[in-house]
């Protein structure tokens, strides 16, 4: 069975043990979810479990029209009438389950065995309660153009003898006479962040059911406020 839930960063904190240790926390707020769909072999070719988080608001004028539910997305969780639908329902094709909710903000899916899920159950932070670590996936924050002293850790160049005003470039890329041109992959100045990071084996050191709260031990990747996937880690050790 796939145990996982989708949620969002608080932030971080620190709790105390029953023999006093401090342990640093990061506070995630995990769930409710809706079960939007349940993969089969059969239908699909592999077994997962798609989650919403968040509801989507629906367009209420021209302006709200970009982040609000389109079509399509409120088709996805409630059924529309359309001239496809009569005309499948027409030929006798059976429809699709739908979870009868509103349409959702963040949409994930979670590989492995679908049993004791259905399209339309509600998945709360108790479904991880006796999990002992999770891996988490979110978006680290962006930080820009960055040159390779901040995005890669160099050292830089000497301050004296002969380099001006070039303190803080990279240096020379290539290579000699053969094979005369820089490698592909070379650590350079770019994009640094705003990339999917999943930090792998964190323990679960409390479940809140009560306020819907899962506190991990360590850090997580993004700001405060960043969408997460939470799920049971399959690491050994």
């Amino acid at each position: 069975m796939a145990k996982g839930i989708l949620g969002r960063k608080v932030g971080m904190t620190q709790v105390y043990t029953e023999d006093g240790t401090v342990v640093p926390v990061t506070v995630v707020q995990a769930g409710p979810c809706n079960v939007l769909q349940v993969r089969t072999l059969d239908r699909d070719g592999y077994e997962a479990v798609q989650l919403g988080y968040l509801d989507k608001k629906r367009p209420q004028g021209k302006r709200s029209r970009q982040s609000s539910a389109s079509r399509s997305e409120r088709g996805h969780v409630a059924a529309i009438a359309s001239k496809r639908s009569k005309g499948r329902q027409a030929a006798g094709v059976e429809s699709t389950p739908k979870a009868d909710c509103e349409p959702k903000r963040f949409v994930r899916e979670l590989r492995g065995s679908a049993e004791g899920y259905e399209v339309g159950q509600e998945v709360c932070v108790d479904v991880l309660e006796g999990v002992a670590a999770v891996d988490i996936v979110g978006t680290s924050k962006g930080r820009g153009f960055a040159g390779v002293m901040k995005r890669h850790n160099f050292s830089g160049q000497r301050a004296t003898h002969g380099v001006k005003k070039v303190h803080r470039h990279a240096g020379g890329t290539g290579m000699s006479a053969y094979p005369s041109r820089t490698i592909k992959g070379k650590r350079m100045s770019g994009q640094y962040g705003n990339a999917q990071i999943t930090t792998r084996n964190l323990k679960v050191v409390r479940v809140d059911s009560e306020n819907g709260l899962l506190l991990v031990r360590g850090a997580v990747p993004g700001p405060n406020g960043g969408l997460l996937v939470v799920r049971e880690t399959n690491k050994l050790g």
